[in-house]
């Protein structure tokens, strides 16, 4: 269990964070004295979850406050947009509950904070972001990591945040350094898994430090590639038309049951609605029979060329 009491300041999705909580994979600041965006540190919630959720609940959420218990690692308590609450439980880990931290919570912080949190991988190629995302396993951060082998760089990967301009151009905030891939990736791109960090709980996902091809530079999102996993043997990429596109858009928000609860619903389809026509949506079919990241980077980047001129 974490037993600092310590704060660091850190920078990630453009926000300072002051944290009790050593978060190795953010950038760290250095101010003399500073109003922080967010403030994360150790409280006992034990008592206010009892009196807030009923028997087996995970989630107690309304707006402008999310509570969650993780049995055996911590209650968090996010509210405001500004604070985030630890009461860690048992023998929980630094990497148990930075992972949450860094995940549930913070999709939670940057609702509050009205900035839209998708969930996949973003990717600066020639000026522009482009998004990957999909569900679990559908190979996001495999398919991010084939083109940073390319050249390109990271903006985000795993929570993606996404703000409008005054002009509705959706716009992706850099998050910080850091992939997960599944250790069958390392081995594909020939990487060595052995000086990497396991996730926890998942020993074969390891987090890939990517410093130096990292973007600090906030981009307009200008496509949004959807992974999904098919039986067939050949890759298929078709765009996303009409009314699907809102669908895919809700579909890929992190946390999306957030929403409702928290009285976000027609923020969302406001602000969805807002950049449906700055983007466009494609969505690539791909085998599970074969490795195909290469493959896929490869039709991604030929339909930028081609196609995606916004």
């Amino acid at each position: 269990m974490m037993e600092t009491t310590k704060k660091i300041i850190y920078k990630a999705f453009r926000l300072t964070i002051l944290s009790e909580y050593d978060l190795p994979e953010l950038f760290k600041e250095t101010y003399s004295y500073f109003d922080p965006d967010i403030e994360i540190k150790k409280g006992n919630l034990t008592a206010q979850w009892a009196e807030q959720a009923k028997p087996n609940q995970t989630f107690v959420i309304k707006e402008n406050f999310v509570m969650f218990h993780m049995p055996g690692i911590a209650i968090f308590s996010i509210t405001n947009g500004r604070s985030i609450v630890v009461s860690p439980l048992d023998q929980a880990s630094d990497d148990q509950i930075r992972l949450y931290l860094l995940g549930t919570c913070m999709g939670a912080i940057l609702m509050q904070r009205k900035v839209l949190p998708l969930h996949g991988s973003a990717i600066a190629i020639d000026g522009k972001a482009y998004a990957i995302v999909g569900d679990s396993g559908a190979g996001k951060s495999t398919t991010a990591s084939a083109l940073l082998k390319l050249g390109y760089e990271l903006i985000s990967d795993d929570v993606i945040p996404v703000t409008l301009t005054p002009d509705n151009v959706p716009m992706v905030t850099p998050a910080y350094p850091q992939q997960k891939l599944w250790q069958e990736s390392i081995n594909e791109f020939g990487m060595d898994s052995k000086n990497l960090r396991p996730i926890v709980d998942r020993e074969t996902k390891f987090a890939v430090p990517v410093l130096s091809q990292f973007t600090t530079e906030s981009l307009p999102l200008t496509g949004i590639f959807e992974l999904v996993k098919t039986e067939g043997e050949e890759l298929d990429i078709q765009p996303i038309k009409n009314l699907e596109r809102f669908h895919t858009l809700f579909y890929h928000t992190y946390r999306n049951f957030f929403l409702k609860p928290s009285g976000l619903m027609e923020w969302h389809f406001t602000t969805c609605a807002a950049m449906i026509n700055k983007l466009e949506l494609f969505q690539i079919q791909r085998p599970t029979s074969r490795f195909t990241a290469n493959e896929i980077s490869a039709l991604l980047l030929s339909k930028i060329k081609k196609e995606i001129r916004i």
